[in-house]
């Protein structure tokens, strides 16, 4: 099985936008071997129990994504997506 997992990175790519006040942003990289369907699965998990919504996915030649995730901005801490 493909060693699945979720990874943070640091540079945004051109063009994504998170100044926005109201929400905050969590940017993931999804390495070549997680499927889609396995990103999708985790993407959708984060979204069901911890508010995060797709903002943007951007697809390299390499077959790795990068995904911006954001949600609104509460006072009740909600931990962010696992990374492992």
């Amino acid at each position: 099985m493909a060693n699945e997992r979720l990874g943070r990175f640091t540079r945004l790519p051109v063009g994504w936008d998170t100044s926005n006040d109201e929400y905050e942003y969590v940017p993931l990289k999804l390495p070549r071997d997680v499927s889609r369907v396995s990103a999708s699965m985790r993407l959708a998990i984060s979204a069901e129990f911890h508010g995060w919504e797709l903002t943007r996915v951007r697809l390299y030649p390499d077959g790795s994504r990068r995904v911006l995730l954001r949600r609104r901005k509460t006072l009740h801490h909600v931990p962010e997506p696992t990374v492992r």
